[in-house]
């Protein structure tokens, strides 16, 4: 079992969202008592780049640590991919998030996270973020569950074709509603992230994510996900936005 779950671990390590604003909802793991989640996604997707087609395997792996408590949560994703793009570049692409959860009452969390990324496609190639804020659970029902959360950012944009580096301080709004059925063949979740600029609310990212799951078996799914992510300015004063439809596989352990 431990040689399975190395090698899973070490195949399913490459990729990366395309977007620079990325779901972290969706990857969330709702495990109640279990201490300990790894989970993995193999997928395949076609993203439209503001005009430029863009073909990526990708593969995703997260793991999530609860305290003998339950009340703390530790939650990493890290991700690397290859990209190939419609005139033939190839390049590479990175992410890494790291996340403290710590649960004050039933309803209400408190939460920290650190987050760097680096995609050479975008307007903004790199970011680094550090974050703290609330999560509130405003819907608690027997198919569906709602969340909600309001986080500060301090973070870092760099971008090379612009020749500039950006510290901005940022607000992160997000709500978030699963629906899952009562024969539990398949769930969705809708996800909207909102994140302006305190010093120009004009200056914003949006984030919306649908997501349909459907597990075959205990520790394997197939999914489908569609991402839409608008920036209103980017480094070189335009705008920017990606759209993008992923169909794939995953494993649990």
């Amino acid at each position: 079992m431990n040689r399975i779950l190395l090698l899973s671990l070490f195949i399913l390590l490459p990729s990366l969202l395309s977007a620079q604003l990325v779901n972290i909802e969706s990857k969330r793991m709702q495990t109640d008592s279990i201490r300990f989640t790894l989970n993995a996604d193999f997928s395949f997707n076609h993203t439209n780049n503001d005009g430029v087609q863009v073909n990526q395997i990708d593969a995703a792996l997260t793991t999530q640590l609860k305290s003998k408590d339950l009340r703390k949560i530790y939650f990493f994703l890290g991700n690397y991919k290859l990209i190939d793009s419609k005139e033939g570049n190839l390049q590479n692409a990175w992410f890494l998030h790291g996340r403290f959860n710590y649960e004050l009452n039933q309803l209400l969390r408190f939460e920290t996270f650190l987050q760097g990324q680096y995609n050479q496609l975008l307007v903004v190639e790199q970011r680094n973020l550090i974050g703290a804020g609330l999560r509130v659970k405003w819907m608690d029902r027997e198919r569906f569950n709602g969340y909600a959360g309001n986080s500060y950012m301090y973070e870092m944009e760099s971008s090379d074709r612009a020749e500039t580096t950006n510290y901005n301080h940022r607000n992160s709004t997000y709500v978030t509603l699963s629906y899952t059925a009562e024969s539990n063949k398949f769930s969705v979740t809708n996800t909207v992230y909102y994140q302006p600029l305190y010093r120009d609310l004009n200056d914003y990212r949006i984030l919306e994510q649908f997501r349909l799951d459907i597990p075959l078996s205990n520790w394997f799914k197939v999914f489908t996900t569609y991402n839409y992510y608008f920036d209103s300015k980017t480094p070189l004063n335009t705008e920017e936005y990606t759209s993008e439809l992923n169909i794939g596989v995953g494993i649990s352990f």
